[in-house]
């Protein structure tokens, strides 16, 4: 029922990019009087814009009159009711591409409160304002045929999509933003440290530098720059 193949087959291990992203005030919005009406207007356009957006930024268009993927496109689009879930098979793909789709994504939240928010508030009434999303790599888990999968990197995704007051967040482990992130992209995050539920209590994150900058002093207090050092006592 289903539609998850035979999922008393063994579980296929792949190494993972997972992105979790998350309409903020999506249940708002599907309370409002007569959402009935909104709903498949801002889905419809909202999804057709979102795939189109992707698309854009896996485009390479140094070739002259030619252009060509400098990516290939997720493995698995999972619908979340109020949010989407990516994953990329990682194996075989070059550190510099992984640090790259950050970047991406990154483009893609940003978008859409400049761009897709400020037309679709024209459009419907009280939309979600806000792309939030979160990324992690590591490993994945096949159920059933495939058509889904299972791992702490989705949950972690999941979770740094609400980094504090931020849209956007992926952890150091697994990005070598550093070494191989162009530093025209490198130049919008920032390393902080800051507890995530369920992952750690001073894990290395990398956060929109911008974004981060205006933060309320007190939303700011939540991330570390240095961390901590452990008592010897």
């Amino acid at each position: 029922m289903l539609q998850l193949g035979d999922i008393s087959a063994p579980c296929q291990e792949k190494e993972a990019i997972a992105a979790v992203f998350d309409l903020t005030g999506f249940t708002t919005f599907c309370n409002q009087v007569d959402s009935y009406l909104a709903i498949p207007k801002f889905l419809n356009d909202f999804l057709e814009w979102f795939f189109n957006s992707i698309k854009k930024g896996l485009t390479e268009n140094d070739f002259g009159n030619h252009s060509t993927f400098w990516a290939d496109f997720p493995t698995l689009v999972k619908f979340l009711g109020d949010g989407l879930l990516l994953i990329w098979h990682a194996r075989g793909m070059t550190e510099d591409q992984i640090c790259r789709i950050a970047a991406t994504l990154y483009g893609v939240c940003r978008a859409y409160r400049r761009e897709f928010y400020p037309q679709m508030s024209m459009a419907v009434n009280k939309p979600p304002s806000v792309l939030r999303c979160g990324l992690a790599r590591g490993k994945v888990f096949s159920v059933g045929d495939g058509s889904d999968y299972v791992g702490h990197c989705i949950n972690n995704a999941s979770r740094l999509s609400r980094v504090g007051a931020l849209s956007f967040g992926f952890p150091h482990r697994g990005f070598q933003v550093r070494e191989h992130m162009p530093v025209e992209y490198r130049q919008l995050f920032i390393p902080k440290y800051v507890s995530i539920r369920g992952v750690g209590d001073n894990e290395l994150v990398w956060v929109g530098k911008e974004e981060f900058e205006r933060l309320p002093d007190k939303n700011k207090e939540l991330f570390r720059s240095l961390k901590p050092v452990a008592s010897l006592t």
